[in-house]
Formats: structure tokens, sequence, C-alpha cells
């Protein structure tokens, strides 16, 4: 199996780790400039230009947001299937443009939203009857400054508007998995902000309300939260489900556990991989396609 990739950072690293476990003759050529090219990563192959990489099977787009559509355009002429990290872009500018290169060119997409395969989530996602939910309460926050160790966060791609940065779509994940698991909005309603002490220019908050046929969903995501807390409150018309998506975990209202997974987060990037070498062996995509992810990036936007 070979493989090209664009944009080493960390997640890219998670993606070649999971490559490895799948198929340890995997090989893996990275797009390289500048000094980066003299910096070797085990198992990959630096390559300069897209033109004397050969032939893979398809083409991870793990580059800055920003970045994304550019390297899209440049590999389209390969038609090769595409894994795009998530978000797909930060403009929808950007988005309509690449969509034509996309359809133009026929080519498979997957759009990299590895919390649809947290175990807890998939559990909701099969044993929710939408009839029976009465609101839903989704939060994600944590401290930015402590995301990355060694670094200063105000240079990080998610301080950075410029970059594609933002809580709105850094961690646009819960917007991603409400969507998945209850379908399409019948209208939305958003407040994002920039207003915090942790003093970047890209959002710091974000306040989504969903409103559905019988019941409305809340997301509250933001960089600033020192205690990290990710969570999604269901409430019922006989019962309140919490689901601690940290420790993989649902509980009822009188503290019964209803699911409980070990596996962790690290775990579905491995498990997404997997899905997607299977998806590319057999040519069925049937998954978050950048139209869908598209979709979601537009509600992100509003």
């Amino acid at each position: 199996m070979n493989v090209l990739i664009i944009g080493l950072g960390s997640i890219a690293k998670k993606h070649i780790l999971a490559l490895k476990t799948i198929n340890k003759n995997v090989h893996i050529y990275a797009l390289r400039s500048g000094q980066s090219l003299t910096q070797q990563i085990d198992g990959v192959t630096n390559i300069e230009k897209i033109s004397t990489c050969p032939p893979v099977d398809f083409i991870i787009i793990s580059n800055p947001t920003a970045f994304h559509a550019d390297a899209i355009k440049q590999v389209s002429y390969l038609k090769k299937p595409l894994f795009i990290e998530k978000p797909p872009f930060h403009t929808l500018a950007q988005a309509d443009e690449c969509l034509a290169f996309v359809n133009q060119n026929n080519i498979p997409t997957y759009t990299a939203f590895n919390l649809r395969f947290l175990d807890c989530l998939i559990y909701l996602k099969e044993n929710i009857d939408n009839n029976k939910v009465q609101e839903v309460n989704v939060y994600c926050g944590s401290y930015l400054p402590n995301w990355r160790s060694n670094v200063d966060y105000k240079k990080s791609y998610s301080a950075n508007a410029d970059m594609g940065g933002g809580v709105h779509l850094d961690l646009i994940h819960e917007l991603d998995y409400v969507l998945w698991i209850f379908g399409n909005p019948l209208k939305v309603q958003s407040t994002l902000r920039s207003n915090s002490t942790i003093n970047i220019n890209a959002i710091d908050y974000a306040n989504y309300i969903l409103i559905y046929d019988h019941f409305v969903v809340n997301i509250i995501l933001n960089y600033y939260r020192k205690e990290t807390k990710r969570s999604c409150e269901i409430v019922f018309d006989d019962t309140v489900w919490h689901t601690n998506l940290i420790t993989n975990e649902i509980m009822d209202m009188n503290n019964k556990s209803i699911f409980k997974s070990t596996q962790t987060v690290q775990d579905t990037y491995l498990s997404q991989m997997e899905y997607f070498c299977e998806a590319v062996k057999k040519n069925e995509f049937t998954f978050n396609s950048i139209h869908e992810s598209i979709n979601t990036l537009k509600i992100a936007l509003k």
C-alpha cells in the first residue's frame, strides 16, 4: 500500500501510526519543502514534488485547514481517494471551489471526524429514539494554552483565524456528531465570540442552538476552560442520559451505568483508518464525504 500525505503535524502522525498498525509494509510519501525536507520520520519518505511520487492508493490531506483547498487542487489530477482532516475548509468560498474539482474528477472523499468511531457515541446513534428526546445539551471546553507542550499557543493555527483556527472549527466534532446522530435541524442560531482572557484573534467561544421538530440541541464550545469537559446530556421524557466522551461512558439520572467502554479516543484513529482503507479496497465510500462535511461547515460558520 502506497500513501501520499500532505502535512506532517501531530494529527498526521496519528494517521501514520494507524497506517503502520494496519499494514506494516505501507509506503508513506510526504510532500515537504524547505528545511523540512531534511527532517526524517521513521517509515516516511520525503518528496519535494508530487510529480516525483510513485503511484499511490490514496492521499491524506492533513496540513493546516487554511491550506486544504490548495492541497486538494494540487492533487486532484491524480484522481485518487482523499482522506481529509477535519474541518475540510475554513471558508465556504474554498468549499465551493474544491467541490468543483472533486466532482469534475469524480474523486472519492472522506472527512476525518474520528469521534464517529467513539463507542459511546455509536451507542447513542444506535439506541436513541428521537421521538422521546426532549432536550440535548452538548459541551466541550478545555484550555488552549495547555494543548501543545513547549509551543506558544498564540502562534499555533488554533489561535489564528487566518490559518483556519478557532474553537468553532477545532471542535467542530461536536457539531458533526450531533448532525450524525439526530440529522439536520430545521433552524440554527449561533453566537461566535473572541473575548476571553486567553487573548487570541480567533473565535474562542461558540454557541449553537439547533432546532428540531420536537426538541432543541444546545452546543457550547470554548478554549478557556481549565477543567476539561466533553459531554452530551440527553433529556428524555422519562430519564436523562449523561455521556462522558473522555471516559467513554453513559450514566442515567440515578447514576446507573448504561454503557461503558475501555476504548480511548486514540483508538478511534485506528478504527477510522481501518474503515477508510477498506472503503478504498472495495471502492465503497458512503460515510462522511466532503459534501456532508461541508454541510456541517456551513452550520459552523453560520
